[in-house]
């Protein structure tokens, strides 16, 4: 059982266990230990978002690695995936990024890249973990590392996330609202888009350590569609607090998920001869109708748990470079180690151009099966293994009858029950998910 890592790195409340400088400088000297391998000198790449907690966190973490003689490369407020493209351009050992990603700024987290610029294998966590608790390996006085802050490190992400796009393709006349979350991406996502010959409306620009994912981003995209309508604008475009994933807005103001994302890119890629694998790779939460669309275009969907890194497992492991999440993360393997928002959009965007069609058409790909999610809170025991519950997920499934599908889990960060049901009746489907939210609370009271 884990203490400290979770589906994504550590995660928690800002100055509770394991969100403490205490813990963060541990977890420096835990890792920096773990990837002291060989005799060359090592080295740590330090990205954040803006929260406030970042400043805390980072200084903790320089303390730990220096401690036990790594050198650290500080780059200041960065997208995830920076890091990762960072971590490996730099030849370093170890990339970490302080964020919490889509939560509010109290959480705050601490994410890991091998020097492969992927996140860590359970493996390696594990080991992580076991280091937590033993006494640390000190350097000695004239081997403790040094920490240097990087100013051009926005500069080399911005060039290398405009060189995944044919230099023939430019933005101009495109009209984009880009709302950056107040968060990791404030200032290189408008960069790109504006370098790439766009009108680029940003929102979400002005951080303050506190307003990151403040009625913004991907998970609050009211203000984005608001801004598109407002604005005439050809389509929005909403990032993350760490700018790994993204939710688009047609010029109409609707919503448009990772699932069609994945399914234009996926189609127009293999309509291309681009797609490896044969299909795309998503988990478990993604529509039916994304898969049954994909089989029209004769390619499959790859399913695994749900977590970006499992869908990364899989692809590696069959050869796939298209994958993601509903959620908006998209991994395009070809450019990136890990999701990576800005980089999505722009292939997004290119395919907006190349087919001169409004978005509102171009990103619907597919109707979505009726799909119903609703998280129920517990304060502690496991409710899966509740018998009541347990016939009442039986009861659920012989309902859908294979004519749709039922994902119950518990939340990887929260103390949250995840039900999820979808099928071609959303009277039945919502009847499901609430007889089995029903049968959870009475097992969680």
């Amino acid at each position: 059982m884990r203490k400290f890592f979770g589906t994504d790195g550590i995660r928690g409340l800002t100055n509770q266990v394991p969100m403490t400088a205490e813990v963060a400088m541990r977890v420096g000297m835990a890792a920096g230990a773990h990837f002291l391998r060989g005799t060359h000198k090592h080295r740590v790449v330090i990205g954040k978002d803006t929260r406030l907690s970042g400043y805390m966190l980072e200084n903790a973490l320089v303390a730990g690695f220096t401690s036990v003689g790594m050198d650290v490369v500080q780059v200041g407020p960065m997208p995830t995936p920076a890091i990762a493209m960072l971590t490996r351009s730099m030849r370093a050992d170890l990339g970490v990024m302080i964020s919490a990603s889509h939560n509010p700024f109290r959480d705050n987290g601490i994410k890991l890249f091998g020097p492969d610029g992927y996140k860590l294998s359970d493996e390696d966590e594990a080991q992580i973990e076991h280091l937590l608790t033993v006494e640390p390996k000190l350097a000695d006085a004239g081997h403790i590392g040094r920490a240097k802050r990087i100013d051009d490190a926005r500069g080399r992400y911005i060039h290398a996330v405009k060189q995944s796009l044919p230099e023939s393709v430019r933005l101009d006349g495109l009209r984009i609202v880009l709302d950056c979350a107040n968060g990791a991406a404030y200032n290189s996502a408008p960069t790109v888009f504006w370098e790439l010959g766009a009108d680029v409306v940003a929102i979400g620009v002005e951080p303050n350590g506190t307003n990151i994912n403040d009625k913004c981003g991907s998970t609050a995209p009211a203000l984005l569609q608001e801004s598109v309508v407002a604005s005439g604008a050809d389509i929005g475009i909403a990032l993350d607090g760490d700018a790994d994933r993204l939710i688009v807005v047609d010029e109409k103001g609707t919503i448009i998920d990772g699932d069609q994302i994945m399914g234009l890119i996926g189609a127009s890629w293999a309509r291309q001869g681009r797609l490896k694998g044969g299909g795309v790779v998503a988990t478990v939460m993604s529509n039916l109708g994304l898969e049954r669309f994909l089989e029209g275009e004769g390619l499959r969907l790859e399913r695994t748990k749900v977590g970006d890194r499992y869908v990364l497992e899989r692809m590696k492991e069959g050869g796939f470079n298209v994958g993601g999440e509903q959620s908006g993360h998209m991994i395009l393997s070809d450019h990136a180690t890990t999701g990576d928002g800005t980089l999505a959009a722009l292939q997004l965007l290119a395919e907006l151009v190349a087919a001169g069609k409004p978005a509102s058409e171009l990103l619907h790909q597919f109707d979505p099966v009726p799909q119903l999610l609703k998280n129920v809170r517990f304060a502690g025991g496991k409710p899966l293994d509740d018998k009541q519950v347990i016939a009442a997920i039986a009861e659920g499934e012989a309902a859908l009858n294979g004519r749709g599908r039922l994902v119950i889990r518990p939340s990887g960060t929260e103390p949250l029950i995840r039900v999820m049901a979808e099928g071609d009746d959303a009277g039945q489907v919502e009847q499901v998910v609430d007889m089995i939210c029903d049968a959870v609370r009475a097992a969680a009271a």
